[in-house]
C-alpha cells in the first residue's frame, strides 16, 4: 500500500484493494481458476518426474563412486546450465508443444535433487547396512526400513525446494512457448501493459503454493522426520 502510495499512478502500481475487483471477475469468469489448474498440473508432473529421477541418481551416484565420478562433470553441467538455455533447446529441439514444457522443467531440477540426494546417500549409517547383511533383508525391506527413513530430510528438503523453484520455471516456460497456464496470462496482460492483471495471476498463483507448502509440505515434513525426535 505504501509503495502504491508512493508511486501515485494506478497504472504503475495499483493499490492492493484495487486488486480485488479484477480478482474476483477473473474467477467469476472462470479464467483465473483453469489457468491456475493447467499450471498446478505442469507443476505436479515435472516435480514428479524430477523427484523420480533426482532420488534414483542421488542414490546410486552416492552410494557408487565410480559411477559418481564419471556423472559428477555432467552434473556440474547442469547444475551452472542457465534454466532460460535448457528452456529454448527443449523449445527448439522438441517443439512448442507440452512435452517440451514438461522436460524442460524437470530437466532444470533434477540436478539439483541428485545432489541433495546424493549426499544423503553418502551420510548412511555403515552398521545400519551391516545389520542388513547379517539379517540378509531383502532388497525391498532394507530400502523402506533403512535407506528411505535415513534419507527422508533430504528427501524432504529436495522436494521443498524443488517445489519453489519448479513452480517459478513453469511460468517462464508457459511466458515463452505455451497458450495457457498463469505464465501465458502474465505475458498477455504484459504485452498490453496491464499491471493489474499481472498482479492479480502473479499474487493468485504464488497464494496458491505458499497453501501447498503450508499445507502439505511442512506438515509431511514434519511426519517423516518424526522418528528422529521420538
Amino acid at each position: 500500500m505504501l509503495l502504491a502510495r508512493l508511486a501515485g499512478d494506478p497504472s504503475v502500481l495499483p493499490p492492493p484493494q484495487g486488486l480485488v475487483e479484477p480478482f474476483l471477475s477473473e474467477l467469476a469468469s472462470g479464467d483465473l481458476l483453469s489457468s491456475l489448474g493447467i499450471t498446478v498440473l505442469r507443476v505436479i508432473a515435472a516435480f514428479v518426474l524430477a523427484m523420480g529421477i533426482g532420488l534414483v541418481l542421488g542414490l546410486v551416484m552416492g552410494t557408487r563412486p565410480a559411477i559418481d565420478r564419471w556423472l559428477d562433470p555432467w552434473l556440474v553441467v547442469f547444475l551452472n546450465l542457465p534454466a532460460l538455455v535448457l528452456i529454448v533447446l527443449c523449445y527448439l529441439w522438441i517443439g512448442l508443444n507440452e512435452t517440451a514444457a514438461i522436460v524442460a522443467v524437470t530437466l532444470n531440477k533434477i540436478p539439483n535433487v541428485t545432489t541433495i540426494i546424493r549426499e544423503g546417500a553418502r551420510a548412511l549409517n555403515p552398521e545400519l547396512k551391516a545389520m542388513a547383511q547379517v539379517y540378509r533383508m531383502r532388497r525391498s525391506v532394507y530400502l523402506r526400513h533403512v535407506i528411505l527413513p535415513q534419507l527422508a530430510p533430504f528427501i524432504t528438503g529436495a522436494a521443498r525446494s524443488g517445489i519453489a523453484v519448479i513452480w517459478k520455471i513453469v511460468l517462464v516456460v508457459e511466458f515463452l512457448g505455451r497458450s495457457n497456464g498463469i505464465g501465458f496470462q502474465i505475458h498477455l496482460y504484459f504485452q498490453l501493459f496491464d499491471v493489474t492483471m499481472v498482479l492479480v495471476y502473479s499474487l493468485s498463483f504464488i497464494g496458491f503454493m505458499l497453501l501447498v507448502e503450508w499445507l502439505l509440505l511442512q506438515p509431511a515434513e514434519r511426519r517423516v522426520t518424526a522418528w528422529r525426535h521420538a
